[in-house]
């Protein structure tokens, strides 16, 4: 079950806060993360994804946004334009019905809940990729991480209702993904035709690898390594083949 709104808004406005408080330090360190890419550029990458959302949810657009984004501010503004946007995300999304149909990128929902359950990952993994960079602490609740692995086996990976085109190559086995900190498992199915499904709890798999949620979510968006036999690990590597999401 998806988190509660207020969690998920929250945990939104808590990690933008770190990111937020940590990047003036270096605004040219690299992102390991993101190949290429210094924190700057990731702070202003979640500025344009802040506005793309908050527009789509606030006018109910049920297309994608044309043209091009508005410009960012100067590193001296920088900062405090991304608490801006964030905080117009946040209120934007908890002042809107969740079942509010609009455009997302994801066929199998197209809806404001999914908008907010995504952001939830986005500013965490791009949180993360900041506080890599600069050296500062870093974590993610293990429900929540636990959820944003649930919702990226749904989303964000070739899957029946959201096929890879053209397609990938297939699964060829069970995978596990076993969360020890959350009490959460999930068996990953291949599906056929380089798609996949998924099933709570660790059922039969070929292979099983086992972390902290956060780890596990972390691995999933090619973060992180985990642990993991030579089957669990050939596994592994043909699901990360087969997702949508870096």
């Amino acid at each position: 079950m998806p988190l509660e709104r207020s969690l998920a808004l929250s945990t939104i406005e808590s990690h933008a806060r770190a990111v937020s408080a940590a990047a003036p330090a270096d605004w040219a360190a690299p992102v390991a993360g993101c190949p290429g890419w210094s924190v700057e550029d990731v702070v202003r990458h979640l500025c344009d994804v802040h506005w793309f959302w908050e527009r789509i949810v606030a006018e109910r657009l049920e297309a994608p946004l044309e043209g091009d984004h508005p410009p960012t501010p100067g590193l001296d503004r920088l900062a405090g334009h991304f608490e801006e946007g964030v905080a117009r995300l946040v209120a934007t999304l908890a002042a809107t019905d969740p079942k509010a149909p609009v455009w997302t990128w994801a066929p199998a929902q197209r809806d404001v809940a999914f908008v907010t359950r995504h952001q939830v990952q986005e500013m965490a993994v791009h949180h993360f990729d900041v506080a890599t960079a600069l050296g500062a602490p870093w974590s993610l609740a293990p429900a929540v991480a636990a959820d944003a692995i649930e919702e990226f086996l749904t989303f964000s990976v070739s899957s029946p209702l959201d096929p890879a085109d053209p397609p990938r190559a297939p699964l060829e086995g069970r995978l596990a993904l076993v969360a020890r900190d959350a009490d959460a498992a999930w068996t990953v199915l291949d599906a056929g035709a380089g798609t996949v499904t998924w099933e709570p709890g660790a059922k039969e798999p070929a292979g099983s690898l086992t972390a902290d949620a956060e780890d596990l979510l972390l691995w999933l968006y090619g973060r992180a390594e985990v642990d993991g036999d030579a089957t669990a690990l050939a596994l592994g590597a043909r699901l990360r083949a087969l997702s949508f999401t870096d």
